[in-house]
């Protein structure tokens, strides 16, 4: 007996086909990203929003000029003199102003060089901004301090504290003029709802010690 081809099969093998000639095109195309479409979300690629993240000297910056590879810069640090270098632009400050401000800058210096620039400019490191801990926890070290932070929610981050932790005897060193504040921190009241004054709000350059 011969076995013929069944046509539902057949059918079947044509309608797959078709698809694929029509669909992946498009598939392939959906993975070009405008600047525009990638900045919509706000955040760059360490989860900073780019509407409320000001830089900072060390932070490491992405640029992204479209259609302009010799001049995008994948990983710029910032100086000490909170500038950054650009080809064609030259030197840029930009410590002390968000990422949008930044693209509207380099927007602006471009214009002479290139027709109708479009700038994205994400923080793909955040170094400028730190907060400190140390001791008694999972996990001590610096922390980036890319928007509120309190004590609770730094050690819940580091992995809550050991055993052997002296609860009630936490501070938090902080810079002032002069010198440095010593603020005690009762960890055991805080989590039990009581004196949430103590939670307090971290500032960059803070530790916290966990003794």
């Amino acid at each position: 007996m011969i076995f013929g081809t069944n046509p539902a099969r057949k059918s079947a093998g044509r309608a797959f086909l078709l698809f694929s000639l029509i669909c992946l095109p498009v598939l392939g195309a959906a993975q070009e990203i405008s600047p525009e479409i990638a900045h919509a979300s706000g955040a760059s690629a360490s989860g900073v929003a780019a509407a409320s993240y000001v830089v900072g000297e060390a932070d490491t910056l992405r640029i992204n000029v479209w259609k302009q590879p010799e001049i995008s810069q994948p990983n710029v640090v910032v100086r000490p003199d909170g500038m950054i270098t650009v080809p064609l632009v030259g030197d840029v400050k930009v410590s002390g102003a968000t990422p949008t401000q930044i693209e509207a800058m380099l927007v602006s210096k471009l214009k002479q060089y290139v027709s109708e620039p479009r700038v994205t400019v994400t923080v793909a490191e955040v170094s400028s901004k730190s907060v400190y801990l140390i001791g008694e926890v999972a996990r001590p070290g610096a922390y980036s301090l890319t928007g509120p932070l309190d004590i609770l929610q730094i050690i819940a981050k580091a992995g809550g504290v050991t055993p052997y932790a002296h609860r009630k005897s936490m501070f938090v060193l902080r810079r002032v003029e002069g010198g440095k504040q010593k603020l005690p921190v009762n960890y055991s009241q805080i989590i039990r709802g009581k004196h949430p004054e103590q939670n307090l709000s971290l500032q960059p350059g803070d530790t916290v010690v966990v003794p």
